[in-house]
């Protein structure tokens, strides 16, 4: 059996706690500079952070710790207090951290060891490091200290969006076209009710959040871009989704999508649709509409224009085809023009009626 007491785990545990002062390391290992209490002074004169050993973290199991596997190496930042032991022993030169402590900081970064150097962190004094959307803490049903995130989301929720308004109208038949009238929908409202301990939160420094929360009847998963780009899910499974900038989505192969419901849209700018990208023959542009379903049109102020490059335009009417045309009607033919009527043909012009042609012949 080998007795040398130098061998790692033979030379006694030596553990320490402490503060990272430095997390750049540059072998790239995630590898964190560690002031620690009653091995390292507080006078960063006599030691400074530069000159601290350099100590390796602790990888879960989640994590490979291999090129290529697992995840990027830690979160620490500056000022985080962490707990570790020394692989060799009482030479107390090779750290490693096992994990990190939380608590309550009674202040701010200052100047000298065991603080931040860069006077970021802690952010709060007298406040739990627990983050706020885990914590949730009330008083009287009142959220104190909610976090940043959490009130701006409830600022910016977006609210009465209208949809689209079709007047009701009469048709060139006389009969009435029913309106729809627009209505207003908002975006669900924040439904962020945690109750501590049940919210996972991971938050990095940038404003990135993550939030699996399990709180009884308020099941919620939440990912946030620090500019406000979300997801939610609440606890019935509806889903939101804000995008704060421009979205793409590029699909390669097909793409199917079933509503069992409404669906509504309101652009602000254009919107244009290109089928057929490729002028693949028989990539048709096909809509349906049920039974007992209409199709309404209304350009509040424009013009509607239908125009085919190279191409008929066809119009089967399964029941009666009414045009009402409210002024001038011009009909430019460069070829022939045929009417065939099974029935009888009626025309009341009140103004003067003028027929030109090389011939006429009313009785051919």
């Amino acid at each position: 059996m080998n007795t040398d007491k130098n061998f790692l785990g033979r030379n006694g545990f030596i553990w320490f706690n402490g503060v990272v002062e430095d997390r750049a390391d540059p072998q790239f290992l995630g590898r964190v500079r560690v002031r620690c209490i009653g091995f390292h002074t507080a006078n960063k004169t006599d030691l400074p952070t530069e000159d601290l050993p350099w100590a390796q973290v602790l990888l879960p199991i989640t994590s490979a710790a291999i090129s290529g596997l697992g995840n990027s190496p830690s979160a620490l930042v500056e000022g985080s207090w962490v707990m570790g032991y020394f692989r060799d022993g009482e030479m107390c030169q090779q750290p490693v951290v096992l994990g990190s402590l939380p608590g309550k900081p009674s202040e701010l970064a200052q100047s000298g060891g065991f603080y931040d150097p860069n006077g970021i962190y802690p952010k709060y004094k007298d406040e739990v490091d627990t983050n706020r959307l885990a914590v949730n803490l009330k008083n009287g049903g009142e959220e104190i200290n909610p976090h940043l995130s959490l009130t701006l989301r409830r600022a910016t929720r977006n609210t009465n969006i209208a949809t689209a308004d079709f007047n009701p109208t009469t048709a060139a038949d006389g009969s009435v076209i029913d309106g729809s009238d627009g209505d207003l929908w908002s975006q669900p409202s924040i439904p962020y009710a945690a109750v501590y301990p049940y919210n996972k939160v991971f938050e990095t420094e940038s404003g990135h959040i993550k939030e699996y929360d399990d709180t009884s009847g308020n099941e919620r998963i939440h990912e946030r871009h620090r500019t406000g780009t979300s997801y939610e899910i609440s606890a019935d499974g509806t889903k939101t989704d804000i995008i704060k900038g421009d979205h793409y989505t590029i699909k390669s192969s097909n793409s199917q999508a079933f509503i069992s419901g409404n669906s509504d849209i309101s652009i602000d700018g254009r919107h244009k649709i290109f089928i057929n990208k490729s002028n693949t023959a028989n990539n048709h542009y096909d809509i349906q509409v049920g039974t007992g379903a209409n199709i309404n049109i209304q350009v509040d102020s424009g013009d509607i224009n239908m125009v085919t490059v190279n191409g008929k335009i066809n119009v089967n009417a399964g029941e009666d085809f009414n045009l009402k045309v409210g002024g001038n009607m011009t009909i430019d033919v460069e070829g022939n023009l045929a009417t065939t009527v099974e029935g009888s043909n009626t025309e009341n012009t009140t103004g003067a009626k003028i027929i030109r042609g090389e011939t006429i012949d009313l009785n051919p």
